[in-house]
């Protein structure tokens, strides 16, 4: 199997709703966003895909995040914004959007340095 990992960032900000503490107020963070892509075999060029055309992917799925207030998006009406359903929308945006041949391993979203959740199927 052949990987490929990606790394992007986008700032938001969000509240969790029903949580006692700090985090149930409104706080922004600046995401960091890690996809690994995967591949059993590799294009005529000897990629999984290149890096450019899953940057722009990526980039586009995040577009729709940056600068926002995650509580507002219609994707977290009901849905509460933690960093564990950010990663799992993200994966199932991403999936959707990946040529055949290609699956998305798992997306890593960091909302700090020192904490992120992982989402894979």
């Amino acid at each position: 199997m052949f990987e490929l990992l990606i790394e992007m960032d986008f700032a938001a900000a969000h509240n969790l709703r029903e949580y006692k503490g700090q985090c149930e107020r409104l706080h922004g963070h600046n995401w960091k966003v890690q996809v690994i892509l995967e591949a059993e075999k590799l294009d005529k060029l000897g990629m999984v895909m290149d890096f450019r055309d899953a940057k722009k992917i990526i980039e586009e799925i995040l577009n729709k995040f940056d600068h926002t207030y995650l509580n507002e998006l219609k994707d977290f009406a009901v849905l509460n914004p933690t960093t564990e359903n950010l990663s799992k929308l993200l994966y199932s945006e991403l999936k959707s959007k990946l040529p055949n041949g290609i699956k998305v391993g798992k997306v890593t979203t960091w909302e700090s340095d020192r904490c992120g959740a992982v989402y894979s199927e």
